[in-house]
């Protein structure tokens, strides 16, 4: 079996065992979660950063949004094959923010573009991630395209339990620099 194969079985496997986290238990986790992130120096320092709205029980990062709506966030829209970021008024979120491709919230095409130049930290989703930091993605390949020419400590954000001691991983798969899970 080759590793896409290998990602998908196991890509399948993790989101069955996701979803079947309880609503209460996946609120205390993403709670967790920005919890630390909130407490982490890296976090503290950063002002430009991006993040993702939680879609099939992802963790939930609408916490720290809230709680640091000073820092400048951006958020990405799916279009065609590619990512883009526009700039989202935490302030005003609900109102900035529509069901887009794939069902998932995303940022009003109308809403200014954000400066990818002076990013300092990208908050990414994953299925999992694994000791080396690799990710395992939904095998759209959307981050893996937009990932090489980003600037910003590139951080994968998961539950505890979906981080892994390896991953199989391909030549086009870019290492994160961090993890950071709710433990």
């Amino acid at each position: 079996m080759n590793s896409q194969q290998r990602k998908k079985q196991l890509r399948q496997r993790l989101i069955k065992q996701r979803r079947q986290i309880t609503h209460a238990i996946w609120q205390q986790k993403s709670q967790g979660l920005c919890d630390r992130l909130s407490n982490w120096q890296i976090f503290q320092q950063a002002q430009n950063i991006l993040a993702f709205t939680s879609f099939r029980q992802e963790p939930d990062l609408s916490i720290l949004w809230q709680r640091f709506p000073d820092k400048t966030w951006g958020f990405s829209r799916c279009v065609e094959k590619d990512l883009i970021w526009h700039q989202v008024a935490i302030t005003d979120f609900e109102s900035n923010m529509r069901s887009g491709a794939f069902g998932i919230l995303e940022p009003h095409h109308d809403l200014p573009l954000i400066d990818l130049k002076n990013i300092d930290l990208i908050l990414i989703p994953a299925v999992a991630c694994d000791r080396r930091g690799y990710r395992l993605g939904y095998g759209g390949g959307f981050y893996d395209r937009w990932l090489p020419n980003s600037t910003g400590i590139k951080v994968g954000i998961i539950f505890d339990e979906f981080y892994l001691d390896e991953l199989p991983s391909d030549i086009w798969d870019i290492p994160l620099d961090e993890i950071v899970t709710d433990k």
